[in-house]
């Protein structure tokens, strides 16, 4: 896959919630164009070309990020605040796909820019039927911006 391509950043360090957030996606016929990465640090090192990922093109944006809180190195809220604070990927929408039920990293997210806040549910079926139809609406529903 060409780097250009990209549609789906999936930001997870559980292997086993992203393989089913993956198999899910894969259902529907969305998950062709998935980067999967484990950790916060990793996730912006690809989104602004460092690292590992110097030789990208940062202009080449996914269309959508699902991002954990918990994790390794970098958490998700501070993946969170470069994303949103960065005027080259602000509009990329943010979908946070987390266990935390708390009130205060549900407000903190909102408050920070991030485009959705939903908390995996537990059951296997539950869990696909929810990732289906956030990838179903982001993907083909919504109308992103142009610029």
């Amino acid at each position: 896959m060409s780097v250009h391509e990209i549609e789906i950043l999936l930001v997870e360090d559980s292997v086993s919630d992203a393989e089913l957030t993956i198999r899910a996606l894969k259902k529907h016929n969305m998950a062709n164009k998935l980067v999967h990465l484990e950790n916060g640090a990793e996730a912006l090192d690809y989104l602004f070309a460092n690292g590992a990922y110097s030789e990208r093109e940062v202009k080449n944006v996914p269309k959508l990020i699902l991002l954990d809180i918990n994790m390794p190195k970098v958490g998700g809220i501070e993946v969170l605040k470069q994303i949103k604070g960065d005027e080259r990927t602000r509009k990329i929408p943010v979908i946070i796909l987390t266990s935390s039920k708390e009130d205060p990293d549900i407000d903190k997210c909102y408050d920070l820019g991030a485009n959705s806040y939903v908390v995996k549910p537990v059951g296997f079926e539950s869990f696909m039927k929810a990732v289906s139809e956030l990838g179903m609406y982001w993907m083909l529903l919504n109308q992103p911006s142009s610029h």
